[in-house]
């Protein structure tokens, strides 16, 4: 039995059925796949690559658990709350700080309109942070 793929014949790509294993195949269960995804993310040095998009979205998906369980909210409040909500906006003040991930990510995770609406919250709080220091 052959455990490598082949190119077909004349080709240079691969026959259909090896098409999983070439891209997007993982051995192991979600949890195996989670922690090797976090230790890549603590790890990384090159941006680029499926697998690092993937533990940068992991990291950011656990940055809104822990701040929702902080402020005591469920996933459904962030829909119930303004675009603007104060809460809301510090959040993404965090998603900024400690993630990659874009203002449009961030926008429709939060549920907080359009990625422009956002950036503008942003910079808004900014300035009033640095108006109160």
């Amino acid at each position: 039995m052959r455990t490598t793929p082949v190119p077909i014949y004349g080709s240079t790509r691969f026959p259909a059925d090896w098409k999983a294993v070439e891209r997007g195949w993982f051995p192991g269960d979600k949890a195996f796949k989670e922690e090797l995804l976090a230790q890549m993310h603590e790890r990384r040095a090159d941006p680029y690559g499926p697998e690092l998009r993937d533990a940068d979205l992991l990291h950011a998906e656990r940055v809104v658990k822990e701040e929702l369980r902080r402020r005591g909210w469920a996933e459904a409040e962030l829909n119930c709350r303004r675009k603007g909500d104060p809460e809301k906006v510090e959040i993404a003040c965090q998603l900024r700080a400690r993630t990659t991930m874009t203002l449009k990510w961030i926008a429709r995770r939060l549920n907080m309109g359009a990625w422009k609406h956002v950036s503008n919250c942003l910079v808004q709080k900014r300035k009033e942070d640095e108006k109160c220091q």
